[in-house]
């Protein structure tokens, strides 16, 4: 009896769920990539994912996306090379936020008040500051049946990158409002159980409360290039054009 495919974590649903030839026509047989196979290809080539990254992302181990990814680049290499048509459904996964077994938390528990919770926001003169990894304050928001009865502003004393996912940990962080961030700073996060919403931006007080009525306007895919690939001592700021970029003055 074969065991059952474990479900992958899916952040983002494909925006078209199929493709076809154009000029010229094409055969008349269909390729189908499922979603799954698809969510390898939109983080490793589309985000620059690292295969270890996209599989703490996926919430599965690093050979399945290893062996998930190249069934995906195959399929996509025959769509192209004998002009098929390319369909993208079914799969084995779950979306993020719905039965989210291993982080237990999710926005609406917190509107209903169901237990109380810790929202950190990177800050910097009220606003959400745009570099993760080089933020200098979080602002953590205490709340109680979906309202902000609380808030403090905290020095991060210089901590950086993964070292401020045990920071927000240490606080008793449970949801992390942010801007730009690197692969592997997700990575820690995921693995303190810190529920992120990236992409975000303006003032912090704003944004928190929009978060607690489930209007916040954010980003899953935003990512600050400049993180979580091998560099050391450089700086996210240098490169504003690829670190919460989406952000107006």
């Amino acid at each position: 009896m074969s065991r059952p495919s474990k479900e992958k974590r899916i952040c983002r649903l494909p925006g078209c769920g199929l493709f076809v030839p154009g000029e010229g026509g094409g055969p008349a047989h269909r390729i189908r990539m499922t979603v799954d196979e698809y969510e390898t290809i939109r983080l490793i080539d589309h985000l620059g994912y690292t295969q270890e990254e996209c599989a703490a992302q996926m919430e599965v181990g690093r050979a399945t996306v290893q062996a998930v990814y190249a069934e995906a680049r195959k399929k996509l290499a025959r769509f192209l090379v004998e002009a098929s048509s390319l369909e993208i459904s079914g799969g084995s996964y779950r979306i993020c936020g719905q039965d989210d077994r291993r982080q237990n938390r999710c926005v609406s528990s917190i509107r209903r008040g169901d237990s109380n919770m810790k929202i950190a926001v990177t800050y910097d003169n009220g606003e959400v500051f745009q570099h993760f990894g080089h933020t200098e304050q979080f602002k953590v928001y205490e709340v109680e049946d979906g309202k902000i009865v609380a808030s403090e502003v905290i020095d991060t004393n210089g901590s950086g990158h993964g070292a401020l996912a045990g920071f927000l940990n240490q606080c008793g962080a449970q949801v992390l409002i942010c801007g730009g961030i690197g692969g592997g700073a997700r990575n820690a996060l995921a693995e303190a159980g810190i529920q992120l919403y990236p992409g975000a931006c303006g003032d912090a007080d704003a944004q928190v409360e929009a978060f607690l009525a489930g209007s916040l306007n954010y980003d899953p895919d935003t990512v600050c290039a400049h993180h979580g690939h091998g560099h050391e001592g450089g700086s996210c700021g240098e490169h504003t054009h690829e670190c919460g970029h989406h952000c107006g003055n």
